[in-house]
């Protein structure tokens, strides 16, 4: 077990901003305290050789211009809000607009764009980002002291651990938004990765990517991954859900409650195998649909090359009381825990 850290670059205002390393010999993940983003995860694929299984970027100058949120840690609401609006205690409010007439991932300078203060904690072989969002921050209500705690495990996982406490009632709606490619960020389109979730309903989206408000049963369609199968098998699919985004951007509903194992995936070049555990009802499966470029400096990256897991409550869960709510209590302590472990 150990943590290294080093000068990564330094911000437009002269702050610095550092790398932290950890590592368990097996694994390794390079995380920057500039929107908490995860910039190399690296494991061993079936003959021992190592290899990077996100996308990223080169340098921190690209990471400044970050489309895709490639890596990074988003809030105060990831995913969507429709229309910028929400109402709590009867109070309407009007949040950052940047994803057409809606909010996405925390508006417009959201946590993604923050430098973080960084606690390193050796024993744990973990790092703890702070940052404290003040009141009216993109709209949103509250001072909200937030903490993410990453910690690689002795089980060969990428725990990322998500805490906030607000002194006002508002919504809290954290996750992180890694590129995967378990082939190796070279290793091309993610059709032949084969994916098992433990999930039998979905909810579809609008021509703006926002949920109707339907939740479906996935049974018999591109959406149903309770037996394992390809993801490009359902990439490709003549479903209008599908087709309409060119791949999978959609809010998957997970079985089960608590902390548990909810999907497993598998790429088929390496045998490199990850499972995800969290306590999450949701998670938003986004294939790269949009992604039009992504360089670490020797491989370019493009649509379909990666697939984001987005543990959340349920997008635009603002707007729909049979939704999981994003509400957070003045005083209460918001916790999202996620696994990316790899066996």
């Amino acid at each position: 077990m150990s943590i290294s850290k080093s000068k990564y670059g330094t911000l437009p205002d002269g702050r610095d901003v550092y790398e932290y390393i950890l590592s368990n010999g097996k694994i390794s993940a390079h995380i920057i305290n500039y929107g908490g983003i995860i910039t190399k995860l690296i494991t061993k694929d079936k003959h021992g050789n190592d290899t990077d299984v996100v996308l990223g970027r080169a340098n921190l100058d690209e990471y400044l211009d970050n489309g895709g949120y490639l890596g990074a840690a988003v809030g105060r609401f990831a995913n969507r809000i429709a229309k910028c609006k929400f109402e709590i205690n009867g109070n309407t409010y009007t949040v950052g607009q940047n994803n057409g007439n809606n909010s996405l991932h925390g508006g417009v300078i959201g946590f993604d764009k923050k430098l973080w203060d960084v606690e390193e904690i050796a024993d744990e072989n973990a790092i703890v980002l702070s940052y404290v969002s003040e009141d009216g921050e993109e709209g949103f209500p509250g001072k909200l002291d937030v903490k993410i705690k990453y910690s690689v495990t002795d089980e060969n996982g990428l725990k990322i651990e998500y805490f906030a406490v607000s002194d006002k009632d508002t919504v809290c709606n954290l996750t992180n938004h890694s590129y995967f490619n378990l082939n190796g960020y070279k290793g091309g389109k993610i059709y032949e990765h084969k994916m098992h979730m433990m999930s039998r309903f979905f909810t579809p989206n609008t021509d703006e990517c926002m949920p109707t408000g339907e939740v479906l049963s996935s049974k018999g369609t591109p959406f149903d991954f309770t037996t394992e199968k390809k993801l490009g098998d359902g990439m490709k699919s003549d479903y209008e859900q599908v087709k309409k985004f060119d791949g999978f951007d959609h809010n998957f509903v997970l079985d089960g409650m608590g902390t548990r194992k909810v999907l497993t995936v598998t790429g088929d070049k390496t045998g490199i195998t990850m499972e995800m555990i969290t306590n999450q009802p949701g998670v938003q499966l986004y294939t790269s649909n949009s992604l039009v470029s992504a360089n670490k400096g020797d491989y370019e990256n493009t649509k379909h090359d990666g697939f984001c897991l987005e543990t959340q409550v349920f997008p635009d869960c603002v707007h729909y009381s049979h939704f999981p709510s994003a509400f957070l209590k003045a005083g209460d302590t918001y916790y999202h825990v996620t696994e990316y472990r790899f066996v």
